[in-house]
């Protein structure tokens, strides 16, 4: 988070970056950054022990957490930076990070396995 926070609110306005010249880049670069950062949090959070009762509940929290922490940051980037400014489309992309890693962790380790 640490990271995220400190690439989210630094400028890099001196850094020449015209070799990245990649349309909408930025957006995926955000949703990496939450989609790992869920994935993350979860496993420091659970140790690795994810069958017990409330890890779905925590999921749920980790997810909730991680996107409004990014709409936070927007809103940090938009007051309380010179060269940065807030974008919704960021939002989204957070958003969608954070929830597609819930959902991957969800559907490949959290359901019940039956016999039948």
């Amino acid at each position: 988070m640490v990271l995220v926070t400190f690439f989210s609110l630094f400028s890099f306005s001196g850094v020449d970056t015209s070799r990245f010249n990649i349309p909408h880049m930025d957006k995926a670069v955000h949703f990496t950054f939450y989609f790992v950062m869920v994935i993350l949090a979860f496993v420091a959070k659970t140790k690795g022990e994810w069958q017990g009762s409330n890890t779905l509940k925590l999921l749920w929290h980790i997810t909730l957490f991680s996107i409004l922490y990014g709409i936070v940051i927007e809103v940090l980037q938009h007051v309380a930076t010179v060269n940065r400014h807030g974008d919704s489309l960021d939002v989204l992309a957070n958003s969608t990070g954070a929830i597609v890693a819930m959902l991957l962790l969800r559907f490949l380790f959290l359901r019940k396995l039956s016999l039948k």
